[in-house]
C-alpha cells in the first residue's frame, strides 16, 4: 500500500507581469492511500489546479510552508521526473505536443523509466499490453505511430493520457479537469479506463469543477476546496449535494468569508 499526504501546504504564485506574489493555497491537508479514489471539487480560482501542479513539482509554484509526503518521504525537493519515477502521474487539461517522438516510443520509455535497467519491458510484452489497452479505450492502432499529442483533437488527447495511465501503472494518478470539453461518449471511455485501474495498487485524486465526471468514476471521498483550503470532506453524496445547491450554499452554511468567482456554481 502506498500513501500520499499533503500537510499544511501553503503555496504562492508570482505574477510575471506585475511581479506581485499571491498566496493561493493556505494550509491544505489531505491524506490518501492506494485503493482509494478521492475527488477535489471547488469553484474556479480556489487553488485546485495549483494543488495538482505543486504535487507534481511544476515550476512557478513556491511552497512557503508544509510538506508533501509520498510513502512518508518528502518529495518537495524532487524534480518532476523523479516524482514520476516514484509513482506519481499527472493528467491535465492541456497536455503538451511533442514532435519527433511517437506515442509508442514515449510509452515504452516511460514504462522502462520506472523499471530497473536489467528488467526492461520486452517488445512482445509491450505490444500485448498496448493492444489490450487500445481496445479498452476504443482507440485506433495508428494513434501509437503519431507524434505525441501533435494534431490530436481534445478528445484524442484525453484518451491518450488515459492510455499513458494504463500503460505506466502509477501508484497515484492526479487527474486535473480531464472532463473539460469532453462529450458524453468520450467521458464514458475516459472513465472506463480509470475505473479499470481501480484496485489496491492504485489511487487517484480527481480534480473537477462539475459533478458529472463523478457519476462515472464514483469517488470514495470528496473534498471541497474554497479560498485555498479544504473546507469540507464527505462521500460521493457531497458532490451531488454541491451540484444541486451550488458552492455559495455550502460557503454560507459553513460561514466562510470567501468570494466566489461565479456564485451560480
Amino acid at each position: 500500500m502506498a500513501t500520499l499526504e499533503v500537510k499544511n501546504l501553503h503555496v504562492s504564485v508570482t505574477d510575471d507581469e506585475t511581479k506581485q506574489t499571491k498566496e493561493i493555497l493556505k494550509g491544505v491537508n489531505l491524506s490518501m492511500k492506494t485503493g482509494e479514489i478521492h475527488a477535489i471539487m471547488g469553484p474556479n480560482g480556489t487553488g485546485k489546479s495549483t494543488l495538482s501542479q505543486t504535487i507534481m513539482g511544476q515550476p512557478g509554484y513556491t511552497v512557503t510552508e508544509g510538506e508533501i509526503l509520498l510513502n512518508g518521504e518528502n518529495i518537495l525537493e524532487m524534480p518532476v521526473d523523479e516524482r514520476a519515477r516514484k509513482g506519481l502521474f499527472l493528467a491535465m487539461q492541456y497536455p503538451a505536443e511533442i514532435q519527433g517522438v511517437t506515442n509508442a516510443e514515449f510509452l515504452r520509455a516511460a514504462i522502462n523509466a520506472r523499471r530497473p535497467a536489467n528488467d526492461q519491458i520486452s517488445v512482445m510484452d509491450f505490444i500485448k499490453k498496448l493492444d489490450h489497452n487500445l481496445a479498452l479505450l476504443d482507440m485506433d492502432e495508428s494513434m501509437t505511430e503519431r507524434y505525441l499529442n501533435e494534431g490530436f483533437s481534445g478528445g484524442e488527447k484525453k484518451r491518450n493520457e488515459i492510455l499513458q495511465l494504463l500503460m505506466i501503472e502509477p501508484s497515484f494518478a492526479i487527474l486535473d479537469e480531464i472532463d473539460s470539453g469532453l462529450d458524453i461518449d468520450a467521458l464514458k471511455v475516459v472513465s472506463k479506463g480509470v475505473n479499470s485501474m481501480r484496485g489496491e495498487n492504485f489511487g487517484s485524486l480527481i480534480i473537477t469543477h462539475y459533478q458529472r465526471l463523478l457519476n462515472y468514476i464514483v469517488p470514495d471521498t470528496v473534498h471541497v476546496m474554497m479560498g485555498g483550503k479544504i473546507v469540507k470532506t464527505g462521500d460521493a453524496e457531497l458532490a451531488k449535494k454541491l451540484e444541486a445547491e451550488g458552492y455559495a450554499g455550502l460557503r454560507d452554511e459553513l460561514g466562510l468569508d470567501v468570494k466566489l468567482v461565479d456564485d451560480n456554481h
